[in-house]
């Protein structure tokens, strides 16, 4: 059974969501407080308007996170709920419990070209909740059945439960597990990214996949001004992704948009009031800093690269891996996949 020590709630159920919705909590210290509601989603993949991020389409098992990251882009998904971005992002998370079939109907129509697929580029699909419905395997079995390549962006090592699978893929198609590390500082982390997994096990999980012959770099996003922009917190990055033979490295700006610079000014507010000037400067009736802003961001990610002998690249294989980011800091838009 996907889950153990759980209950089962009756009058927690989202706005406008019929009967057939669960609510469970699970009796387990990462999970206390929270409410994750099994829904019956319509559809599995989802488009992505354009094509500039070297991908087109996505999956999202979850909506909601309970990393809470408090820069997290995707916290103003669930005003799309009724639910707010700040802690029900954290507190209400959406389980698409039908996934898996899902997916494999859909791969399976005639129409399917077999592009590449990136997973996480919403909310993580191994944060914590994934090791109780296990829903990753069935998606990646039917992705590899499909012979559709895959992307996946975590800040979990939890994603080494199937290394065996993504292993098993790479001999055939194009594969990259890619880990998110904004920092390996212990003040910036635990003050940031509260209920992640640690920043070096991340980095460690990076070493094994590449031992394993996997595609797999490190993302050093987002880069706060201030917080942990500076050589000082990169270069230990930067360093360990060498030491992994790390695929690529990429840094991608902070970027504030609608309920989420909300989230983040209260969190400035509480923790670091020193910056509030400075990004009141920075992010003042724009979601993005200005290019040369963003370039002078991402300036302790790039000269640490620079003249260096290093594995470290950014490759762009036709249909296959997930691309450096954007160079100019932007990320996709928020996807406003159907639930029901």
């Amino acid at each position: 059974m996907r889950w153990d020590e759980q209950r089962v709630e009756k009058d927690l159920r989202l706005p406008g969501v019929g009967d057939g919705t669960v609510v469970r909590t699970f009796d387990a210290p990462e999970a206390m407080g929270i409410n994750f509601h099994e829904v019956r989603a319509r559809s599995a993949l989802n488009r992505v308007p354009g094509s500039r991020y070297g991908f087109n389409w996505t999956i999202n098992p979850y909506r909601g996170c309970t990393h809470a990251c408090v820069f997290c882009f995707a916290r103003r998904t669930h005003t799309y709920l009724d639910l707010n971005a700040g802690r029900d992002f954290e507190r209400e998370i959406v389980v698409k419990v039908n996934l898996p079939e899902l997916v494999r109907a859909e791969l399976a129509r005639k129409s399917w070209k077999r592009e590449l697929v990136a997973l996480g580029t919403n909310t993580d699909p191994y944060q914590w909740v994934e090791s109780r419905y296990r829903m990753m395997p069935e998606i990646l079995a039917a992705l590899e059945e499909a012979e559709t390549p895959v992307s996946v962006l975590t800040k979990s090592p939890l994603v080494m439960r199937d290394i065996k699978i993504f292993e098993r893929m790479a001999k055939r198609l194009p594969v990259s597990v890619n880990l998110s590390v904004p920092t390996l500082d212990e003040d910036a982390w635990r003050a940031t990214e509260p209920h992640t997994p640690s920043p070096s096990a991340r980095l460690d999980a990076v070493a094994e996949l590449r031992r394993r012959g996997i595609d797999s770099g490190v993302l050093i996003a987002p880069l706060m001004p201030g917080i942990n922009d500076s050589p000082e917190h990169v270069q230990p990055i930067v360093e360990r992704a060498r030491k992994a033979n790390a695929s690529f490295l990429g840094g991608v700006a902070l970027h504030l948009r609608d309920e989420v610079k909300d989230v983040f000014f209260a969190w400035l507010e509480q923790k670091r009031p020193d910056l509030i000037p400075r990004y009141e400067k920075l992010y003042k009736g724009r979601a993005y800093m200005r290019p040369e802003q963003r370039k002078e961001a991402t300036e302790a990610v790039r000269g640490w690269g620079r003249g260096r002998s290093s594995p470290l690249t950014t490759r762009r294989r036709s249909g296959g891996e997930f691309e450096h980011p954007p160079a100019d800091g932007t990320a996709p838009a928020p996807s406003q996949d159907s639930l029901f």
